[in-house]
């Protein structure tokens, strides 16, 4: 099979289903700005494999990746693709939440905003919090116009949390100063 169809040469794509739809239809722009996050959480796995404290966080972007892939498939549901993509694994947004939790305890309370940085990894935390809140808006938009999948909106908001607090529980491994907002 060749890698090019032509088929979108005219600016049409198709969702699963068979449905043809502009590559600028709020599904279209759902999941691939989710494959974009799917892309930019591999690079902070392989940032974060570099370092042996980091290795469990490293594990979790293995799965996250297969869960986004999950959430692609949903939100590229058309007219004639109901029932064609299974859901997210059981539990999904609940391991999210756990870790949430594990990573949570690991971390003093603060009480003003973080800002991204101080190192690599850390950074690239923020990178991967600041794609998924995007993606998600763009999620919510397309449940909102085409009856999108609303698990995938759930798990999406899970997921910024999620990098938020990997941002702060790598910065505690690393020993990195965390860098919080003066007013």
């Amino acid at each position: 099979m060749k890698v090019y169809t032509k088929t979108g040469d005219e600016g049409l794509t198709s969702l699963i289903g068979g449905q043809r739809v502009l590559k600028f239809d709020e599904r279209v722009e759902a999941y691939g700005a989710v494959d974009e996050l799917g892309a930019f959480t591999a690079l902070l796995g392989d940032r974060m494999r570099a370092y042996g404290e980091l290795s469990e966080f490293a594990a979790d972007t293995v799965r996250i990746g297969s869960d986004l892939m999950t959430v692609e498939a949903l939100l590229a549901v058309g007219r004639g693709g109901e029932g064609k993509v299974a859901g997210l694994r059981a539990g999904a947004v609940e391991w999210l939440e756990e870790r949430i939790d594990a990573m949570q305890s690991e971390v003093p309370a603060i009480t003003r905003f973080t800002i991204p940085g101080g190192c690599e990894p850390v950074s690239m935390c923020h990178v991967c919090r600041t794609v998924c809140r995007r993606a998600e808006r763009a999620a919510v938009r397309a449940a909102a116009s085409h009856d999108s999948s609303r698990e995938a909106v759930a798990y999406l908001n899970r997921l910024a949390d999620y990098f938020y607090l990997l941002g702060r529980a790598v910065t505690a491994r690393l020993g990195v100063e965390e860098l919080q907002w003066e007013p």
